[in-house]
């Protein structure tokens, strides 16, 4: 097929080769090279083709089907897939924007939604690598040169989400900062700016991360709620006029846990791009997802330089390090660098230096796999006896990712926050759903899964049910 004869060699040095052939073959469905329908070889046939096993082929093939990129049924070829939103044709190499003119509740609750399990922190790799860097860290790196982050983080982190998360960029624009809150002040302060004349709306999501919104509010953004459903946020339900700043969570939206569709992506890439929005892109805790593998980045499939990637270790190791990183357009480095020099949000370089080596020497993702596996058995855990206990009061949701699980009550007329009340006075850590809403609430309950015991959820369970039998 031509498919074959006109693939690119692999570096089988760089490594990675399921990552290479999967992103191959999404940049050329995304650049129209491959219309829809269009049917593929078979894994067989393009693994013999390329030099590779058949399961490299498979496997890559599986990631683009679960991300909507291609579509198969029993007996018949894998195509792809047709989209409601079809790809950009001819502009895999689209013009950038232009450059701007430069003008918790209680601690150790039971069910507590947005925290680690920190009891499974590696504390005895995290001190070897403190250890050594805390005794040899260079002269340079001991200065005020590096604001924005060493070299040798960033280049670790985009090594990991390049491989894990498909984002692309260069070390430059990669920003360490000390949490994902203040990439999202630093960025709206200074995409905000009132002398801009581009606007101060910003779009949230519905229901949305209660921290984001209060930040955008205080860089003084005038925010309006875009609803969410089963396939993400929807632009075309949005109102009003078009926002300098949309924030999403689109690979494990938070509360709801939904994955937003490729159709989706690509309207709200080509909206943002037609309107000269920038996204804010909170890649919070998709590390973890326990159906699946991660969905990839939309940054990764971001052509016209609108989005800014966000991300955080505060979920994956331990909020108390404080690191958190933030990969911005190119257009936007010099800024939001400055920005950050200015407002002193940084990390310490021997955390940093650390951090770095912990990354390089692979004992991030051993930990990230060990804790997949933990969080993954009490996500499941915690699904099951909710359903068995509080299935009639409540919607539970599937749990297929995440550190939180999003429940709505039958009843929407329940007052969640008087329910919240009775359940938190007994020990518990929850919050309501109707408090992350802009717009008219929805009731509903949030659960955080990530400390509570598999052997224990049962019996939390019955007593939230027993709570919610109160009238």
């Amino acid at each position: 097929m031509a498919a074959i004869a006109q693939w690119p060699a692999l570096d089988r040095v760089a490594g990675d080769l399921e990552g290479q052939v999967y992103r191959v073959m999404r940049d050329r469905i995304l650049q129209g090279q491959m219309p829809p329908g269009q049917r593929l070889p078979s894994t067989r046939m393009l693994a013999i083709s390329l030099g590779v096993a058949r399961s490299t082929v498979v496997n890559a093939y599986e990631r683009l089907k679960a991300e909507g990129y291609l579509q198969s049924a029993t007996g018949s070829a894998t195509r792809v897939a047709a989209f409601t939103t079809p790809p950009l044709q001819g502009q895999a190499a689209s013009t950038p924007l232009s450059p701007m003119p430069m003008t918790e509740s209680a601690a150790g609750g039971l069910f507590e939604p947005g925290v680690p399990d920190v009891s499974a922190f590696p504390h005895a790799a995290w001190a070897r690598c403190l250890g050594a860097r805390g005794r040899s860290l260079r002269v340079h790196d001991l200065g005020y040169g590096a604001h924005s982050g060493i070299r040798e983080l960033r280049e670790a982190i985009l090594d990991h989400i390049s491989a894990t998360r498909g984002v692309t960029a260069r070390p430059e624009q990669l920003l360490i900062v000390p949490s994902t809150g203040a990439a999202i002040d630093l960025l709206a302060r200074v995409l905000l700016q009132p002398d801009r004349r581009l606007g101060t709306v910003a779009w949230m999501e519905e229901p949305g991360y209660e921290t984001a919104q209060a930040l955008l509010r205080m860089a003084g953004a005038d925010l309006a709620p875009v609803p969410c459903d089963q396939a993400g946020i929807d632009v075309a339900r949005a109102a009003g006029p078009p926002p300098r700043l949309i924030y999403v969570t689109p690979s494990h939206q938070y509360p709801t846990g939904v994955t937003m569709s490729l159709p989706r992506r690509l309207a709200l890439l080509e909206f943002a791009r037609a309107n000269g929005s920038v996204v804010l892109e909170d890649d919070y805790d998709s590390e973890f997802q326990y159906a699946s593998r991660p969905i990839a980045a939309l940054q990764g499939i971001d052509r016209g330089e609108v989005v800014a990637y966000l991300g955080t270790f505060s979920k994956t190791l331990a909020p108390g390090l404080r690191v958190a990183y933030a990969v911005v357009p190119s257009w936007l480095v010099s800024e939001a660098a400055a920005a950050q020099r200015l407002r002193g949000a940084v990390v310490p370089i021997h955390i940093q230096a650390a951090l770095a080596d912990f990354i390089r020497e692979g004992r991030f993702r051993a930990h990230l796999r060990h804790m997949n596996a933990i969080y993954a058995a009490r996500m499941a855990a915690a699904v099951s006896a909710l359903r068995r206990h509080c299935g009639d009061w409540l919607d539970i949701g599937e749990g297929t990712g995440g550190l939180q699980l999003a429940t709505w009550f039958r009843n929407a007329s329940t007052d969640d926050r008087a329910a919240l009340q009775r359940i938190n006075a007994q020990g518990f850590a929850l919050r309501s759903m109707s408090a992350l809403h802009l717009g008219p609430p929805r009731s509903g309950l949030l659960f955080g899964i990530a400390r509570m015991a598999p052997e224990a959820a049962d019996a939390a369970a019955a007593r939230i049910a027993a709570l919610l039998r109160v009238p």
